[in-house]
């Protein structure tokens, strides 16, 4: 019975490896709090550029505090893969050893 080679995996180097599922989350958790970080003083700085009379300047971090949430979430979601930038050779075909000198 032959098998079906186009479904066989594709072999992982130990350097392109992904993190383990603990260490994605982790560093997941940590882009989304650095943009939360980033909305709130962006808050902060509309709430003081309001008052200091500086009109110009808070409409616009009102607007980056608003859509920061979007991109806060799309980075967390976002899968992180390594890769070294090396490819591996592939002749097209795999070859496999033969069954030795017959008889023996």
């Amino acid at each position: 019975m032959a098998r079906d080679r186009s479904r066989e995996p594709e072999a992982v180097r130990i350097t392109s490896a992904a993190a383990s599922r603990n260490d994605d989350i982790a560093a997941r958790q940590k882009r989304y709090l650095f943009s939360m970080g980033i909305r709130t003083l962006c808050f902060v700085g509309a709430i003081i550029a309001a008052s200091a009379g500086v009109h110009w300047l808070w409409p616009i971090l009102i607007v980056a505090a608003v859509v920061l949430p979007y991109v806060a979430v799309v980075m967390a979601n976002t899968a992180t893969t390594k890769d070294d930038g090396v490819a591996l050779l592939d002749d097209g075909g795999r070859r496999e050893l033969g069954t030795g000198p017959q008889g023996h």
